[in-house]
């Protein structure tokens, strides 16, 4: 357990050891509630994150945006009939 200061806003600075133990990553979120006299913060986990390694892919394409923009029109034209 290790002990921080809450400044005048409300604000405490998790430690590096905890966030690493917790894989809280620096622009990432948390969720947080009070239970009796402790406030509990747990990691949100990112969609990237949790479906890391789901998909195969054989080979990224050299242009990404290219490739969105014709899944896209693929996807509108499957869609719309």
């Amino acid at each position: 357990m290790e002990t921080v200061k809450v400044d005048g806003k409300g604000r405490v600075v998790i430690p590096k050891s905890l966030r690493e133990k917790a894989r809280i990553r620096e622009g990432g979120y948390v969720k947080m509630r009070a239970e009796e006299k402790a406030i509990i913060v747990e990691p949100v986990e990112s969609i990237a994150d949790k479906y890391y390694g789901a998909f195969k892919i054989e080979k990224w394409p050299e242009d990404l945006d290219d490739f969105i923009v014709q899944v896209m029109r693929r996807w509108w034209t499957l869609k719309a009939t």
